[in-house]
């Protein structure tokens, strides 16, 4: 299997299965209720996971929690325990009704501080950190390899971070932050003073505390590239320790053309798109863009996802064809060359269309959208409005037959004349 290596921009090839491949992507700050844009690399971890085990592999997924960050302190001046506390749980009760399941491991930077000032002591000693006032900050400088990953210039870097007159360097960027007791009611000891860890040091720590300093893939959305991900390869491998192999990025989700974001306030929850619009169509909709190209947010990319939804789980109305095993391999080709879900797709709906019901069902699966595959049998009622409307069409009665078949839409089922009088029943799902 290829995915897209952001650092060597190429496709690279995984280890043979059964690998293993362990996987680490990026989650969320949790200072409000997660939005659908939040959902994508969740999403993509889950799917890659179930595809590779599917295929013989040991994949295992780390998908952390960001629970200590400017942007909870500045939520929550004081407060910013509590609704990091609450943040985290909402958001594992919305991931958890898409209905992938959970990753393997869901790591909390509040639970790794110990690990994270040990890993600052680390880069102290070798020079590549240094105590100011207070906070740690990395030395750019001592980094040669710095902007690789990103594509930055190290002479153009800027970090986004306030200015500080304790930094040596304007590029440097904090490791460690101390204390602002008026507004920060979260703080940790070290030997700096108290304090609390900065950004990107804690998926460093975090990634290697489950892994170790080395493991296969490290993922996330595009907007982390710089600086995220770039302080990530400066801390880990300053200190020898290889770190990610492949890193990919999942691209941005567009709310009617611009990136999705709480700060701009062009968001929809994932929460409130479930609610709307049902699990299964927002697991749909993410299908229908490749992984690492933006995907568009609308009423109308919502409702195109629902409509194939429907044509999906309609198939299973209708009898199935003779098997034919051969089509699963267009399937894996295309999840195989860098997890092509659009070209999946497509595949999914030739099944369906061709009736192949038992390889519809197994390429569901891979996405958590094996529900779609139980079987609506009509309710009595139903069953009976259907047979008076074919008796009255063939009769025809077209005045009867147009007021029965009303009278089943009403009820959520359409029926599908076939010539020779048959017909098939479709839940409107």
């Amino acid at each position: 299997m290829r995915l897209y290596d952001t650092f060597s921009r190429s496709l690279v090839e995984l280890p043979a299965a059964p690998g293993p491949v362990r996987m680490y992507f990026c989650g969320p700050t949790v200072y409000a209720r997660a939005h659908i844009g939040n959902a994508r690399p969740f999403v993509v971890g889950m799917w890659l996971r179930s595809w590779l085990r599917s295929r013989g592999y040991d994949a295992q997924l780390v998908h952390n929690i960001t629970d200590i960050n400017d942007k909870i302190y500045e939520a929550a001046p004081g407060a910013s325990a509590g609704l990091a506390a609450r943040a985290t749980v909402w958001y594992l009760e919305d991931t958890a009704d898409l209905g992938l399941g959970m990753p393997d491991h869901l790591p909390q930077a509040t639970e790794c501080v110990p690990q994270i000032v040990a890993f600052i002591e680390e880069l102290v000693a070798a020079d590549h950190a240094y105590a100011s006032g207070g906070d740690v900050y990395f030395r750019v400088a001592s980094f040669p390899e710095y902007g690789r990953l990103s594509g930055q210039k190290p002479d153009q870097v800027e970090q986004g971070e306030e200015p500080s007159a304790l930094k040596e360097d304007a590029r440097d960027f904090a490791l460690w932050k101390a204390n602002k007791p008026e507004t920060e009611d979260t703080w940790w000891d070290s030997p700096w003073g108290r304090g609390r860890p900065g950004w990107h040091i804690e998926c460093s720590v975090m990634a290697e505390e489950i892994y170790g300093p080395a493991f296969e893939i490290h993922g996330g959305g595009l907007d982390l590239v710089f600086p995220h991900h770039e302080n990530e390869v400066a801390q880990s491998r300053a200190l020898g320790h290889p770190f990610a192999g492949i890193w990919a990025h999942n691209g941005m989700l567009r709310f009617t053309g611009e990136k999705m974001s709480k700060s701009s306030g062009n968001v929809a929850t994932i929460r409130e798109t479930i609610d709307e619009w049902g699990r299964e169509a927002v697991l749909v909709f993410f299908l229908t863009a490749s992984w690492r190209k933006p995907i568009d947010f609308s009423p109308e990319t919502m409702a195109q996802a629902a409509a194939r939804r429907d044509t999906l789980r309609n198939a299973f109305t209708l009898e199935p064809a003779a098997h034919d095993e051969s089509g699963w391999e267009a399937f894996a080709a295309a999840l195989e060359d860098d997890f092509d879900t659009p070209a999946a797709l497509a595949v999914l709906h030739e099944w369906a269309s061709t009736r192949q019901l038992e390889l519809l069902r197994r390429g569901l699966a891979v996405f958590g959208l094996e529900s779609l595959a139980e079987r609506r049998d009509a309710p009595p009622e139903v069953a009976e409005l259907a047979r008076r409307r074919a008796q009255a069409r063939g009769a025809r009665d077209f005045e009867a037959s147009d007021r029965l078949r009303d009278e089943l839409a009403a009820l959520g089922w359409q029926m599908r004349d076939e010539p020779g009088g048959g017909y098939t029943l479709v839940h409107d799902a």
